[in-house]
């Protein structure tokens, strides 16, 4: 008598596929290769947190923010963006930490992108010129793997913005950004990107790479903006995916 054949769940397949993927991403961040790593001095001068930081009130700050943030994506990774209401506001600071909060975890790897093509950060965590973001951008035969630097810093890496610094804002809207987007997205499924980007009230580069990104912090500095000038940075962005607004001083 032949036995019945039960019917094929394809469901059940997503979910296998799903689960051989995150084992496989679990692997690969434990196995990053961490060609330097920062002391607590260099981490210090470059105001970036760490376990052991005499001011634990600016590290928990970043936890408290990186815990919002992860529970607010339902425990996905996302890409968050970082821009700030004018220039030297501390979107660079705020989005650095933020990224070094995240690879505080041994589970999660976070990865910078500069996007700041008038004030490249880039510098303050890796030193020289290297190809990165705009390079991508500008040429199809620059890959992502060419692009993503150490930072010195245990699973936190670093997309620099490049050599190519004439690149226009309509770079952003092309298939060569929407590739890197979802390349980056894909690419593991711990990561979480955070793109650093251009003042909102200098350019409009950050209200066209906010399409790009599920949600948007707004760094406010104390004291060097007025209130006319925060609700226009504001009306710039959708309501769903403006998370948060912090106050640096």
């Amino acid at each position: 008598m032949s036995q019945e054949k039960k019917p094929y769940d394809a469901s059940k397949a997503v979910v296998d596929v799903r689960e051989v993927k995150d084992r496989m991403s679990r692997q690969e961040i434990r196995e990053m290769a961490d060609i330097f790593r920062l002391g607590e001095d260099d981490l210090e001068e470059k105001k970036l947190i760490y376990p052991r930081m005499r001011d634990k009130r600016v590290l928990n700050v970043f936890r408290d923010m990186r815990t919002k943030l992860i529970e607010k994506s339902g425990n996905k990774n996302f890409t968050l963006m970082v821009t700030s209401v004018c220039e030297e506001g501390g979107s660079t600071f705020v989005a650095n930490n933020l990224a070094a909060s995240i690879a505080l975890d041994q589970g999660k790897t976070a990865l910078i992108v500069d996007c700041n093509l008038y004030s490249p950060a880039s510098s303050q965590l890796l030193e020289g010129d290297h190809i990165g973001f705009s390079d991508f951008l500008e040429s199809p035969t620059v890959s992502i793997e060419n692009i993503i630097y150490a930072t010195g810093i245990p699973r936190l890496r670093l997309i620099p913005i490049g050599k190519s610094l004439d690149i226009s804002p309509e770079y952003y809207t092309s298939y060569r950004m929407k590739q890197f987007t979802e390349e980056l997205s894909d690419r593991y499924s711990d990561r979480y990107v955070i793109l650093d980007v251009p003042p909102v009230g200098s350019t409009t580069d950050a209200r066209i790479l906010a399409d790009c990104c599920d949600f948007v912090v707004l760094v406010v500095p104390h004291g060097k903006v007025t209130k006319d000038q925060l609700k226009k940075s504001i009306a710039n962005f959708d309501g769903d995916k403006l998370i948060g607004i912090i106050f640096n001083n």
